[in-house]
């Protein structure tokens, strides 16, 4: 079995096997051992919480390893087995177990990003220091889908592939604000943005920057948001070198938002291809971008 309390000790180590280093570990850790203790307890048992057999996983700190664990490096379940001495169901039943619960950690450290925003005055409650919203989307190759239908869905033109999409709204600063329900890759970038009515609720003092995805956005901003966006090149013509230039700056400021999707990317349930099929991706993209924001939060 892997030894943890070597990891737990390295923050080398730690980086590598979980993406957090082992102050961020343990500051996550007495919220971690407080849910468990508190779902343990809600249980129908015949004995006190602690009592009956051990499992491999004996204290909360391994529990909360072995999630990290699992979205960094995401094995199968037969390697996650065979890595924690155990049979390979027992792990899917504890990412179904740990998962929650740390997903609810995060929510109680204020870093989870919101699903979706209902007002301007929730966007300005929320984020108050906010004066730009970098918005774009990020995708993550599925295994194909046996169904006929379900593939033709899931396939991205853009990536050439069955992918599953969301839409990232970050700050200047990497942090990331809100992620959209996870939808198939076939959704364009901007349709998904209209659908979710992602801009309705940006107050009008807040500027938008995007890709050269995004274009037409403009005829949904009802807010008279300042929208930049690089400019598309005309067919059969080039961009003059003023428009080039301003396409330099506005790529320039565009930036965090990419690191964002690259910070989140980190762990391997969304670089790597998905291959589960009940939608757990949705839950994996949120935590993982509280993770990512708690990292910047404890780094700053």
């Amino acid at each position: 079995m892997i030894n943890i309390d070597k990891a737990l000790n390295n923050d080398r180590l730690m980086k590598a096997l979980s993406g957090l280093n082992v102050m961020e570990f343990n500051q996550l850790l007495p919220t971690f051992e407080k849910l468990l203790y508190v779902k343990a307890k809600n249980k129908e048992r015949q004995r006190e919480v602690g009592g009956g057999r051990k499992g491999e996983l004996k204290l909360a700190s391994h529990k909360l390893f072995f999630i990290v664990f699992f979205l960094k490096v995401y094995p199968t379940m037969d390697l996650a087995g065979f890595i924690f001495g155990v049979d390979r169901s027992r792990p899917c039943r504890w990412v179904q177990d740990f998962l929650p619960i740390l997903e609810e950690v995060l929510g109680r450290e204020c870093v989870l990003p919101k699903r979706k925003i209902n007002s301007i005055e929730e966007f300005t409650r929320l984020f108050p220091d906010v004066k730009e919203v970098l918005i774009d989307a990020t995708e993550r190759r599925t295994q194909r889908p046996k169904n006929f239908k379900q593939q033709s869905r899931m396939y991205s033109g853009k990536k050439k592939d069955h992918t599953r999409k969301n839409t990232i709204m970050s700050d200047k600063n990497k942090r990331i604000l809100l992620v959209s329900p996870t939808k198939n890759g076939k959704v364009h970038d901007k349709k998904m943005l209209e659908k979710e009515n992602g801009l309705e609720n940006i107050p009008p003092n807040v500027d938008i920057l995007t890709d050269k995805g995004y274009q037409g956005i403009d005829k949904l901003n009802k807010n008279d948001n300042k929208v930049f966006i690089p400019k598309k090149k005309p067919k059969g013509k080039d961009l003059t070198e003023e428009e080039k230039e301003e396409n330099k700056i506005v790529s320039l400021f565009r930036i965090p938002v990419e690191h964002a999707i690259g910070g989140i990317k980190r762990f391997g349930c969304l670089s790597n291809d998905y291959r589960s099929k009940n939608g757990k991706d949705d839950k994996f993209i949120l935590v993982c971008a509280g993770l990512w924001n708690y990292h910047l939060r404890s780094a700053a």
